[in-house]
């Protein structure tokens, strides 16, 4: 006889203990569903936390249970309300065990006419709850995967043309916040492996690909925020300007990175230029702006102008920061900041609209 499990949720976030119960389970039995329910109870979209199974487990059949009951409960008409949902979302498919680690799996077995299989239901083996890492996700860290810790991050990322304080901003914030931060890669790997101030076009994906290792290198240990100097998209523009064309992964990636990132913010060029050797003068440095703004309306991603001291850019960000809610309309909900005065006008939190 095939056997076929079943265990629901909300997965809000996905954390040791799901994980130990759902690989219980598929030592267990043939195949398994996993129903996720919607939920008020995190911002993480149910199709994100849905795909986090998926990934960590493609055997197991996922259902995303978009107008599922809310909550649980004891009542017995919410058990009979939800026993009826998922006796309908399985259109007659019989299933053998009930996996879960709570109290409902005593009348949802029932009604299933299945296996009542309870997975460490004292947190003996994984002592830990979705309540738990919801409320510090850094303090229980080690109990949530790293596919599924990276989008509780907000990911902030910074940029613009060289010599306008990204690297600076980004570290500080990092120390502000308690969290990590990740630096530029390209000008690391541009000063190791230039030539007479110039790298191959090849070199450009080898540094979009380092600098996304490096990302994910800090994400692992980021407190609530990630603060990126620079991205691909800045990557991409470098090999404008050097080449006058970018190499196909790094093209990609540049477009992928309107969807990586939480806020964009963009550093002005307002602040005095420091003039090293591996840079290329005050001029350039202004043309360079233009286009990057240029670049970011052109692909549609608002971003955040930051002018002034560092001490005010700083400021700006922990207003946005302290507005921000993730997943959220962020361009929505921003422009609702009071609005400031930059530039002799007045802009709300002083977006750029693309």
């Amino acid at each position: 006889m095939t056997t076929l499990g079943l265990t629901l949720g909300k997965f809000a976030p996905l954390h040791k203990g799901h994980q130990f119960m759902i690989e219980t389970a598929l030592q267990e039995v043939d195949e398994l569903i996993v129903v996720i329910y919607e939920t008020a109870v995190s911002p993480v979209p149910l199709q994100v936390r849905a795909n986090w199974i998926r990934s960590l487990y493609p055997a197991v059949r996922v259902i995303e249970a978009w107008d599922g009951p809310d909550g649980y409960s004891d009542d017995r008409e919410h058990e009979i309300r939800e026993e009826q949902y998922i006796l309908g979302l399985l259109n007659g498919e019989q299933v053998t065990h009930f996996y879960s680690s709570e109290f409902y799996g005593a009348h949802m077995s029932l009604a299933l006419g299945a296996i009542d299989r309870r997975v460490d239901e004292a947190r003996v083996q994984v002592p830990v709850s979705a309540t738990m890492v919801r409320s510090d996700p850094y303090k229980y860290r080690n109990y949530v995967s790293d596919i599924v810790y990276r989008d509780l991050i907000t990911k902030v990322v910074f940029v613009g043309a060289m010599s306008t304080g990204k690297s600076t901003i980004t570290e500080a914030l990092a120390l502000k916040y308690g969290t990590s931060f990740a630096s530029e890669y390209g000008r690391d790997y541009w000063t190791e492996h230039q030539v007479d101030r110039r790298i191959g076009l090849e070199a450009f994906d080898e540094i979009a690909v380092g600098h996304l290792e490096r990302e994910e290198q800090a994400l692992r240990d980021a407190n609530r925020y990630l603060f990126v100097d620079t991205n691909a998209i800045t990557t991409y523009m470098y090999a404008l300007d050097y080449h006058g064309k970018a190499p196909g992964l790094l093209t990609r990636l540049a477009l992928e990175n309107a969807q990586r990132y939480d806020l964009f913010f963009l550093c002005g060029d307002d602040i005095p230029y420091d003039d090293t050797w591996d840079r290329s003068g005050d001029q350039k440095r202004h043309v360079f702006h233009q286009q990057i703004i240029a670049d970011l309306k052109e692909r549609r991603i608002p971003y955040i102008p930051l002018k002034g001291t560092l001490e005010e850019r700083i400021q700006k960000v922990d207003r946005v920061l302290a507005r921000f809610k993730p997943y959220g309309n962020y361009f929505g909900e921003l422009v609702q900041i009071e609005p400031e005065t930059e530039g002799g006008g007045t802009v709300g939190a002083g977006i750029e609209r693309p």
